[in-house]
């Protein structure tokens, strides 16, 4: 607040016959400067809310990402990142438009599989899986090459054996062959806690390996075969894949992970290389042209506070289905 001239009686000894009109004078200059203020603060901050807007608009459809291409070929990239599963970065459907986006530009002279994924759903690792080599046999001339960063295991070597090549680092993990489904049991906690467990059900296999009762051993044994059957699919993908390059042991698909330098020996991996070096000196196209498909602002935001961590939670009390990783 302004501070304005106090109305008071004309000063003792004042002589001036105007001072009551100066005094008005002063209040309403007062008042104006207080009301230009006012309006240049205004002004001001709502200039800084429509920034901020801006700027996440601008973030949220992702506009920083510059949609121009390098002159001349170029090697596109595409990251295979965390978990592989439908609702992820990973996902079969984010991960299959990447790359039929970088086939189909002319300009791309090779592929890389950019990999550091510890597994996930069979399920999705096996449609990037066709999806490669349903690309490979379109566009012949395009070669594709997983490059392996700390880890490619369970689903991501799944995804990695469609590749024409595989480079990895000598200590990156590569391998974990199998396939799990784990969860937990709470009848002994429940039987300590007076707990009494009513599952009611139409059909005597609907409540398949509940967390709250006893485990049936013929469920059990479903299970395992399921398992044991969806390791078999796992296994024929790495060997249709590699081919005569893998050198099979009694314990390669026993579910083991390995180091870069005994993958290069088993013939899990071809050799050493990195996004650089590959595109440099294999695909000779340095430049290099990212085709990932990123979550936006918008979709991490609901994600981190959706749904999905109520999903996590259960998931994390109550297992999982089955997972190459």
């Amino acid at each position: 607040m302004a501070d304005y001239p106090q109305p008071d009686s004309q000063p003792s000894g004042t002589t001036d016959p105007q001072w009551e009109r100066k005094l008005l004078e002063k209040l309403a200059t007062a008042s104006l400067s207080e009301q230009r203020a006012r309006r240049r603060w205004g002004i001001f901050f709502k200039l800084l809310g429509f920034g901020y807007l801006a700027v996440f608009i601008f973030l949220a459809l992702d506009l920083g990402g510059s949609d121009k291409l390098p002159d001349g070929k170029h090697t596109a990239v595409v990251y295979v990142h965390g978990t592989i599963d439908a609702g992820g970065v990973a996902s079969a459907e984010k991960i299959n438009a990447a790359l039929q986006s970088a086939f189909e530009d002319k300009r791309t002279a090779g592929v890389i599989l950019r990999i550091n994924s510890p597994g996930g759903s069979p399920v999705q690792s096996g449609i990037i899986y066709d999806e490669i080599k349903r690309l490979r046999t379109k566009y012949p001339d395009t070669p594709l090459y997983a490059v392996v960063e700390d880890l490619c295991a369970s689903g991501g070597y799944y995804v990695a054996s469609a590749a024409d090549k595989i480079y990895a680092n000598k200590a990156s993990l590569v391998g974990s062959i199998g396939v799990l489904m784990d969860g937990f049991g709470f009848t002994g906690t429940m039987d300590k806690l007076g707990v009494e467990r009513r599952l009611l059900t139409a059909g005597e296999n609907k409540g398949f390996l509940d967390p709250f009762s006893p485990q049936e051993p013929q469920q059990k044994a479903y299970a395992k075969a399921m398992l044991d059957e969806i390791h078999r699919q796992f296994i024929e993908a790495v060997r249709k894949g590699r081919g005569n390059r893998l050198k099979e042991s009694p314990e390669i698909f026993s579910g083991l992970v390995w180091t870069g330098t005994q993958g290069v020996k088993l013939g899990l991996v071809d050799d050493y290389g990195t996004v650089d070096s590959v595109a440099r000196d294999v695909i000779k196209a340095e430049k290099l042209m990212d085709f990932s498909v990123k979550e936006n602002i918008a979709e991490r935001f609901a994600k981190r506070f959706g749904a999905d961590m109520a999903q996590s939670l259960v998931l994390k009390l109550f297992g999982e289905g089955p997972a190459v990783r």
